[in-house]
C-alpha cells in the first residue's frame, strides 16, 4: 500500500474521525485507524464499537491496500508537519512509513483482518435533511440529555421523524427541551418512528455536522443509524428502551393561567447575576411574577443574597415559583426568538417557555423546586 497526499487532506480526514478512538481502549486495535486505498480513493475508519467514522478523500496514483495505524500518533505527526507538506504513506509488513521532506516516522500496525467492521443497515426510516437544521436541531435539545442515569434510555437524544417532519427531544428528569424540523423531500403521511441515539454521537454529529444548506442523508434500521454527509459516514448504535411519554409531561399553553412575555436576552443576564449567590449545590433562584415585573432572587448557606428585577408583560395572579437557575439560563439560551413566553399555573407545577407567538418548533420544561 502506497498514496502520497498533502498534509492538510490527511489531516483532515483524521481530524474527523479520530474523535472517536478512546484513550484507553481494552482492545489494542481499537486505538487504531484502518486506513484503506482503493479506486484512487482514501478511507480513513475509526470505532469504538459503538460509533464508527468514515472520511474519504480523492489520492490518484497510489497503490491499493489498507492497514491499520495507532490513531493519536498518526493525527498528531500530521498537525506538526509544515501546513505545506506532502506526506508519502506507505506500508509493508508490521510497519508503516510516514515521509514529508526530512522528516521520517515509522509505526508499527495491525493487521485489517482484526478490525472491527459495521453491518449493513437496512432502513427502516430514509430521509434527507439540510445539515444546517440538523445542526439547530441538536443545538436546542442537546444540553437536556442525561448523563450517566440509572434509566439508560435517558441517556441520549430520542429522534421522532413524523411525516415531513423531524423532532428531537431530551430529558433527565427535570427538565425537559423539544424542537423539530423540516425533512426534504419527504412524505405528509403520520407514520411515527422513533429511535436513542446516545449522547456520544450527538456530541459527535454536533463536530461534524456544517452550518450550511448541504444535506445529509439519514438512514435508520432496527439497532442502527447512519448518518452521510459530504465525504463523511456517521454510523451509531441506538439506544435500546422506551422513551418517556414526553407528551404527558409537556403543559398546554392553554392550561396555564399565567403568562409571561420576556425580553429571551434581559431575562438570561439577570438570571446570570443572580446565580452567582445562588446555592452551588441546588442552585435555586425564586422567581416572583407581578403585573409588569419579574423579580429575581437567590441566596446560600453563608447569608449572601441577590436581588434583579425585569419588565414584563404578565397576566394572571401573583405567583412565587423556585427553579433551578441553570436549567432556565440553558434553555433561554437556546430559544430562536427576542421575546420568550413563560407558562405558569401555580408554585408546585411545572413551567413551560416557548417563543413568542409560539409555532411549534421548540419547547422547554422545567420542574420546580421548594422554596
Amino acid at each position: 500500500m502506497k498514496f502520497q497526499l498533502d498534509r492538510s487532506a490527511l489531516l483532515n480526514c483524521l481530524q474527523v474521525v479520530h474523535g472517536v478512538v478512546e484513550r484507553r481502549e481494552r482492545l489494542p486495535i481499537l486505538s487504531n485507524i484502518l486506513v484503506a486505498l482503493g479506486d484512487e480513493t482514501i478511507s480513513m475508519t475509526a470505532t469504538d464499537m459503538e460509533i464508527e467514522l468514515v472520511a474519504r478523500t480523492s489520492a490518484p496514483g497510489g497503490v491499493a491496500g489498507e492497514v491499520t495505524v495507532p490513531a493519536r500518533k498518526l493525527v498528531d505527526i500530521c498537525r506538526t508537519l509544515p501546513e505545506d507538506a506532502a506526506v508519502e504513506f506507505s506500508a509493508v509488513e508490521s510497519r508503516a512509513n510516514v515521509r514529508a521532506g526530512r522528516s521520517r516516522f515509522t509505526l508499527n500496525t495491525l493487521p485489517s483482518s482484526d478490525f472491527p467492521t459495521t453491518d449493513a443497515i437496512e432502513g427502516v426510516v430514509e430521509v434527507s435533511v439540510r445539515q444546517r437544521d440538523l445542526k439547530e436541531l441538536f443545538e436546542r435539545t442537546q444540553f437536556a440529555m442525561a448523563n450517566q442515569d440509572v434509566r439508560y434510555y435517558l441517556n441520549g437524544l430520542l429522534l421522532e421523524f413524523r411525516g415531513n417532519r423531524l423532532r428531537a427531544v431530551s430529558t433527565d428528569g427535570h427538565r425537559l427541551a423539544q424542537a423539530e424540523v423540516e425533512l426534504q423531500g419527504s412524505s405528509d403521511g403520520e407514520e411515527v418512528h422513533q429511535c436513542i441515539l446516545p449522547r456520544k454521537g450527538v456530541h459527535e454529529l454536533m463536530r461534524l455536522i456544517q452550518n450550511s444548506d448541504d444535506t445529509a442523508k439519514v438512514v435508520v434500521g432496527k439497532a442502527s443509524l447512519q448518518m452521510a454527509f459530504g465525504d463523511v459516514t456517521f454510523t451509531s448504535r441506538l439506544i435500546e428502551g422506551r422513551f418517556p411519554d414526553y407528551n404527558r409531561v409537556i403543559p398546554r399553553p392553554e392550561q396555564c393561567d399565567k403568562e409571561a412575555d420576556v425580553d429571551r436576552e434581559l431575562a438570561r443576564r439577570s438570571l446570570q447575576r443572580a446565580s452567582i449567590l445562588s446555592n452551588e449545590k441546588y442552585r435555586t433562584v425564586r422567581l416572583s411574577f407581578t403585573d409588569g415585573s419579574l423579580h429575581v432572587a437567590a441566596n446560600n448557606p453563608d447569608h449572601e443574597e441577590a436581588e434583579d428585577e425585569v419588565d414584563i408583560q404578565y397576566t394572571g395572579d401573583s405567583v412565587e415559583i423556585g427553579f433551578n437557575v441553570g436549567y432556565l439560563i440553558d434553555a433561554l439560551g437556546v430559544l430562536p426568538t427576542e421575546t420568550v413566553t413563560f407558562h405558569l399555573s401555580d408554585p408546585g407545577s411545572s413551567c413551560l417557555l416557548t417563543p413568542k407567538d409560539d409555532d411549534g418548533s421548540c419547547r422547554y420544561v422545567v420542574m420546580p423546586m421548594r422554596l
